[in-house]
């Protein structure tokens, strides 16, 4: 179903794929947008046990091309280091593939904006987190979107630093 990469060489080990996505904090969201056209919205994310997290409102693009067609893609970009004097860069990122589900269940929404919060403001107080989810929970959309493959490249420079090749 999904392509092998054709630069095995450069493909990152799964777990270290996996790393990439826990330690990002933003990536490229693509779905099938209006009229086929392919729509990439770069949005926040966390990443917890082979899923992806995102909020949103409760209306708008993304949310009709969720409803229209579940597949999605994200990528995130890990490093892109610009090395001018080779006419290249150092890059490293991630694709990960799967299907997204608006979350509608109060109890799963909660646990998926507490995973967002906890990520972006650890050092917030519960009561001060509590807060903003209170203030923010009605125009709040929850989406999960469960890896079905995923896929990590990095430059062949970075390999070889990594493997100690020449």
């Amino acid at each position: 179903m999904f392509r092998e990469m054709r630069r095995k060489k450069q493909e990152l080990p799964q777990a270290d794929a996996e790393a990439v996505l826990k330690k990002g904090t933003s990536g490229v969201l693509s779905l099938t947008g209006d009229d086929g056209y392919p729509y990439g919205v770069p949005i926040s994310y966390v990443y917890e046990d082979g899923k992806l997290y995102f909020h949103c409102a409760k209306s708008g693009h993304k949310l009709d091309a969720v409803r229209r067609n579940p597949k999605a893609s994200f990528c995130v970009i890990d490093q892109d280091q610009i090395v001018p004097e080779e006419y290249t860069t150092y890059f490293r990122s991630v694709i990960a593939f799967g299907q997204i589900r608006i979350l509608e269940d109060d109890q799963e929404k909660r646990a998926a904006i507490e995973k967002l919060a906890l990520r972006y403001a650890p050092d917030d107080s519960a009561a001060d987190r509590e807060e903003a989810i209170r203030r923010e929970w009605k125009p709040l959309c929850m989406l999960e979107m469960t890896v079905e493959h995923m896929t990590g490249k990095e430059a062949i420079e970075l390999v070889r630093k990594r493997t100690g090749e020449s």
